[in-house]
C-alpha cells in the first residue's frame, strides 16, 4: 500500500458545447416572432420564421464558436461582428423599420461588437494568437 495516490488531471471545462448557442438561438427565434406578430394570435408561418432564425443563429453561433479560433483575432472580431450586427438588423426590421433605419443600426452594432472583440482577442493573446499565459 505504499503506492502514490495521484491528484486527477484537472479538465477544463468544454466550452464549445451546444448549451450556449442553442440558448441564445431558443430566445432569439422566440423574440422573432413577438415581433412579427403585434400583439396577435400565432400563425404557422411566423412559428416558421421563429424556429428557423433560431436554428440559424445557433449554427452560427456554434460554428464561430467551434471553428473561430482558426481565424487570425481581426477576422475573427469581423465574424462576431457581422453575426450579431445581422442578427439585430433583422430583428430591427421585422418591426416595420425601414431598411435604411435597420442597416444602420445593424452597423452599428456590428462595429461596436466587432471593436469589442477585437479588443478582448488582442489583449488575450500573444502575438502568434496563442491564448496568453495569464
Amino acid at each position: 500500500m505504499a503506492a502514490h495516490a495521484a491528484v486527477p488531471a484537472r479538465r477544463l471545462p468544454n466550452t464549445h458545447g451546444w448549451a450556449v448557442p442553442a440558448t441564445i438561438g431558443i430566445l432569439y427565434g422566440l423574440y422573432a416572432p413577438v415581433i412579427v406578430r403585434d400583439g396577435g394570435a400565432l400563425s404557422w408561418g411566423q412559428f416558421w420564421l421563429g424556429l428557423i432564425s433560431a436554428v440559424v443563429l445557433a449554427v452560427a453561433i456554434y460554428g464561430l464558436r467551434r471553428y473561430g479560433g482558426r481565424l487570425r483575432r481581426e477576422l475573427r472580431a469581423v465574424a462576431w461582428g457581422a453575426l450579431t450586427g445581422i442578427a439585430i438588423g433583422f430583428l430591427y426590421s421585422l418591426s416595420g423599420a425601414s431598411i435604411y433605419s435597420s442597416s444602420l443600426l445593424g452597423l452599428i452594432v456590428a462595429g461596436v461588437n466587432g471593436g469589442a472583440a477585437f479588443y478582448l482577442f488582442y489583449t488575450h493573446e500573444d502575438a502568434a494568437g496563442r491564448p496568453a499565459p495569464y
